[in-house]
């Protein structure tokens, strides 16, 4: 029996449900949200759709008890609003956020769940670490998309200026997902060449500067133009949970636990049954880890200032 839990069936959490339900992946699904009637219309609309498709999801909805047995559990709650006059800074959302989790985690305590949460809520570093902190769970159970997305993003970005297929490139943006994250440029491939030799080959010359931008900037793209964002992240979030359920020993970089660093920030790990099953560690030029060291010390400061105001 899969089981999957959603906490704030936003733009982003219905979009996980719907990708739940639709692709067979959930045998049952849980909803919760602050809104009861939201809740009530999103079960009754996927409940609609099951009869034209192949497969059955058990849907339930406001109750924190379900999730004792869940084996994933999603925190997309949030108020995308608050990006609105902030240039898509995500600890502008920190002062609505950490409203929502001193809420929400003793009822997650609670209800003994056990499995494995997987945060969208921003800024997701500090909320993953919060939750895990607060809940007691394990640093291997609490995980955050972190620069997955952003990761997805370089790729789109990168394969753009060859005319390739984004699932052509390889390597990783790392750190915070917000500002302070980086492309480790030393690890980006393309078709598996890495990215300077190959652009010398064909003859192109990049500006690795306004890549860079284009690639941090991409979620506040989209959000000027629909006002949110749901695919993309969506998507990474129910990779992240299918590749705990079926262990498929997923390498990709999520925000988890940094003991270097003693902080959570995106970073390269293999996830599989029961969540982090090991952080791959990675040999970075010396500007490289110097910028990680800095969005580490960037989420740390930020982390310290907003936990003691929750």
């Amino acid at each position: 029996m899969r089981k999957f839990g959603v906490i704030g069936v936003g733009h982003v959490g219905v979009t996980v449900a719907y990708t739940l339900v639709t692709k067979g992946i959930a045998d049952e699904l849980v909803l919760i949200d602050k809104n009861q009637d939201l809740a009530v219309a999103e079960q009754l609309d996927l409940q609609d759709c099951q009869a034209r498709l192949d497969t059955m999801t058990k849907i339930k909805i406001q109750d924190y008890s379900e999730l004792k047995d869940t084996d994933v559990l999603f925190v997309t709650a949030g108020n995308i609003h608050a990006l609105d006059n902030n240039s898509g800074n995500r600890w502008a959302e920190f002062e609505y956020t950490r409203e929502i989790v001193k809420d929400i985690a003793p009822k997650i305590a609670k209800s003994g769940f056990n499995g494995v949460l997987v945060d969208t809520m921003n800024p997701c570093d500090a909320i993953a670490q919060y939750l895990q902190k607060t809940v007691g769970f394990t640093a291997e159970q609490c995980l955050a998309t972190g620069t997955f997305l952003d990761t997805a993003r370089m790729q789109r970005v990168v394969a753009e200026q060859f005319g390739t297929n984004s699932k052509n490139i390889g390597g990783y943006v790392l750190g915070e997902h917000g500002e302070s994250q980086f492309v480790a440029w030393s690890t980006v491939t393309v078709n598996n060449h890495p990215l300077k030799e190959y652009a010398t080959s064909k003859g192109k010359h990049l500006d690795l500067d306004k890549l860079e931008k284009e690639i941090r900037h991409g979620g506040w793209a989209i959000h000027s133009g629909k006002g949110y964002t749901s695919f993309g992240i969506g998507t990474c979030a129910v990779k992240l949970a299918q590749s705990v359920i079926s262990d498929a020993q997923l390498e990709c970089p999520v925000s988890t636990y940094n003991k270097k660093y003693d902080t959570y920030l995106g970073q390269p790990a293999v996830v599989g049954k029961g969540g982090i099953q090991y952080v791959n560690e990675l040999h970075l030029t010396d500007d490289e880890e110097a910028k990680l060291k800095n969005s580490a010390d960037t989420i740390k400061e930020k982390f310290a200032t907003m936990y003691q105001r929750v």
